[in-house]
């Protein structure tokens, strides 16, 4: 039965992704939990806990993925709420499109721990990931047969976009050689008061706004820390930006965040990058996790999925050009 889009619906539910300066920091999680929580994975996709890194993580496994695939999702929640439980069917959906497991972290969040323990949380499960996945493509690999590379996807939202590329910046080459994509969507690239966003008193959309922006940042670091490139992605120079894995962004064409996107994507480009943006006409923020009202949230989460197992002009990836083989998930898996 195709969806009848219902854009009022939708923005009021996606509006409890932000915090601004009238929120409370726990009515705010679990109204964000409550709201986007599902009792029901789409799909057959199996959910499962696991430890990467001594974090608690939620690993979600569909049906039928690529044994080398895997990708590690940072939820967003403007640094202070967000969680698996609260993200776990969007990233179900990812999961089936991609065909690949996904990885969920539970981090530490703001204010009680404020940059950079997000951070930390978030490099200490990549590694201990990488590792893992190292591992098992070596020991599934045939006798005589080089070991297949695992293939790592980084994709996250909103304000999670500065802790994966202060993730990335951190990353020594050995590291960012395994990742194929980073995926990032309606993401936050500039807390720094040089953003016309934060610096503005009255800017906003149908969602986002001068105000949230600003109490997030407050909450999650001092404003002497914005400058940095690991707060705001926009502001790194040159040499952070060089061998950055390819970025796929999404956004809507509504969003205020839109502008700086495309800055960041023309500054990835200029350091020999690959960068594409893929602009929604007439969405707003996070608009892919209101699918019960959206009919564009399934074409947008189908194209992520293309982004991920193709390369950007369409062609069949050269990291699966060998058709890794794809296995029934277990439920032992991770």
């Amino acid at each position: 039965m195709p969806i009848q889009n219902d854009r009022k619906s939708a923005i009021r539910k996606l509006k409890l992704l932000t915090f601004n300066s009238k929120s409370n920091v726990d009515s705010f999680r679990q109204k964000l939990d409550d709201t986007f929580k599902t009792a029901f994975l789409p799909n057959g996709v199996e959910a499962s806990d696991y430890k990467y890194g001594n974090i608690d993580c939620t690993v979600l496994s569909p049906e039928i993925y690529a044994s080398n695939r895997i990708m590690l999702y940072i939820h967003g929640g403007s640094f202070v709420g967000g969680s698996a439980k609260a993200y776990r069917g969007f990233c179900s959906s990812l999961a089936t499109k991609c065909f690949c497991r996904v990885v969920i972290p539970s981090y530490r969040l703001a204010p009680a721990f404020p940059y950079p323990a997000a951070n930390e949380d978030i490099q200490g499960v990549f590694k201990s990931l990488f590792t893992e996945e190292q591992i098992s493509c070596s020991l599934s690999c045939e006798k005589d047969q080089k070991p297949q590379t695992p293939e790592i996807i980084i994709a996250a939202d909103s304000s999670a976009a500065c802790i994966a590329c202060s993730l990335i910046f951190n990353l020594r080459d050995r590291y960012r050689s395994c990742i194929s994509k980073v995926v990032l969507l309606s993401p936050w690239l500039n807390l720094s008061p040089s953003s016309r966003l934060i610096s503005s008193k009255k800017i906003g959309d149908e969602i986002i706004n001068s105000d949230i922006l600003r109490k997030s940042a407050s909450v999650y670091t001092y404003e002497s820390n914005t400058e940095s490139p690991f707060v705001s992605p926009l502001l790194a120079e040159n040499d952070m930006l060089k061998n950055f894995p390819p970025v796929f962004i999404q956004m809507g064409s509504k969003e205020i965040l839109l502008d700086e996107a495309k800055q960041f994507c023309d500054k990835l480009i200029a350091t020999g990058n690959s960068c594409l943006l893929d602009v929604w006409p007439n969405m707003m923020f996070m608009f892919q996790m209101a699918d019960e009202y959206l009919h564009e949230s399934h074409l947008a989460v189908d194209k992520i999925g293309r982004i991920v197992t193709e390369d950007f002009s369409g062609q069949e990836a050269i990291q699966i050009k060998n058709k890794p083989r794809l296995e029934q998930s277990l439920h032992s898996e991770a």
